[in-house]
């Protein structure tokens, strides 16, 4: 028997196709992929690759507004230790400021008020994770320190006045730190110049007028220093809703890309089945003409 040789050669492309047809099925069963390169589909590939960008960005952006928000949380808290201790010493300005207090009572107001200061330029000075809270971009080294020598005594402020921003996906910046000095105060200002001015006054036995102006300069700088702890909060709030809307748009594109790349197993299972059908259906056709002596029957 003589077989027309375009038939054995066309047979035979048929068997070589459907062979391949059925290792890219089975590939693309393995590893869950319909484009694992760019020849697959160029297109989805270009689109896959636009959106891998994009979830990166976002998932940076995630990561980042999470670190910041518990530096944020850890920040906020010690500005409500301050402002308890604050509260506290003013309490016991007033208290003092009555005109009826013995040389005992007045040390025993300038042992608070000093503790008080104390307290609060510990909490000026709060690192975390090895940064100072306060320092504005000189994390690394403790932004406070009290100048004794000075009457008043004068809090000294090294850090600088830089305010940090991290950006949203879509460009927006949010701010994420307080520059000490705009917190405490630095040389004779905000709560800690009022504070060492109180200090001051009550050692050297200054007049009502005087402790009632400082007493109201610490009132002034309470209120600087819980404008200042507002815009924090509102800023934490707005990271943490940015950071939540990013989630979610996050795992929308991861969807999207998987759409784009990803098969659908059970439709491959059964294109599988049906290529290993055909392949096997073409190599019986091969044996029936005696596939081991092929090329004889070309001839």
């Amino acid at each position: 028997m003589r077989v027309d040789p375009n038939y054995i050669t066309n047979l035979t492309a048929s068997v070589d196709q459907s062979a391949s047809e059925e290792a890219r099925l089975a590939s693309e069963l393995s590893s869950g992929l319909r484009v694992a390169s760019l020849q697959d589909d160029p297109v989805a590939a270009a689109q896959s690759a636009l959106l891998g960008s994009s979830i990166a960005k976002d998932d940076t952006f995630v990561q980042t507004a999470s670190n910041e928000a518990s530096r944020m949380q850890v920040t906020d808290s010690t500005l409500g230790e301050v402002v308890t201790e604050v509260t506290s010493a003013l309490s016991a300005a007033v208290a003092g400021n009555n005109g009826t207090l013995n040389a005992s009572d007045i040390a025993s107001v300038v042992q608070k008020l000093s503790g008080i200061r104390d307290q609060v330029l510990s909490l000026a000075n709060t690192s975390y994770q090895g940064q100072y809270l306060f320092g504005g971009s000189q994390g690394s080294a403790p932004p406070f320190t009290l100048d004794t020598s000075t009457t008043p005594a004068t809090a000294v402020y090294t850090g600088d006045g830089n305010v940090q921003y991290v950006e949203t996906p879509s460009g927006q910046k949010i701010q994420v730190n307080l520059p000490g000095s705009a917190v405490f105060g630095a040389a004779g200002s905000g709560v800690l110049g009022a504070l060492n001015r109180l200090i001051s006054d009550f050692s050297g036995g200054v007049t009502t007028a005087a402790l009632t102006a400082d007493t109201g300069a610490l009132t002034t700088a309470l209120g600087q220093l819980s404008s200042q702890r507002s815009t924090l909060d509102s800023a934490l709030s707005r990271l943490q809703s940015t950071s939540a809307y990013t989630q979610t748009e996050e795992s929308q594109l991861k969807v999207a890309q998987s759409s784009l790349v990803s098969v659908d197993p059970a439709a491959v299972a059964t294109q599988l089945s049906q290529a290993e059908t055909q392949h096997q259906a073409l190599l019986s056709v091969i044996n029936a003409l005696g596939s081991g002596d092929l090329f004889s029957l070309m001839r």
